[in-house]
């Protein structure tokens, strides 16, 4: 599966079938990045996207030492936990 980072459009996709998964983030500031929004199709869901894109995001986060913070619930529940 290949999870490509744009960071120029400031996001992790998945492309199948003219379809495309993300996770969104933004730069809070110089040391923080917000995951602000997961999004998977109705046909890709339940094979476990969201979360291989999710944990692509939060690995380049922590690789870049940024800190994390996830204002979307899904992101929030998988890189921090609570």
């Amino acid at each position: 599966m290949d999870i490509i980072h744009q960071p120029e459009r400031l996001r992790f996709v998945y492309e199948a079938e003219g379809e495309i998964a993300l996770v969104e983030y933004r730069y809070v500031n110089e040391t923080t990045v917000d995951f602000h929004h997961t999004f998977v199709p109705p046909t890709m869901r339940k094979h476990g996207l969201a979360l291989k894109l999710v944990d692509a995001a939060g690995a380049w986060a922590k690789t870049q030492q940024f800190q994390i913070e996830a204002s979307c619930w899904f992101a929030h529940k998988r890189l921090l936990g609570k």
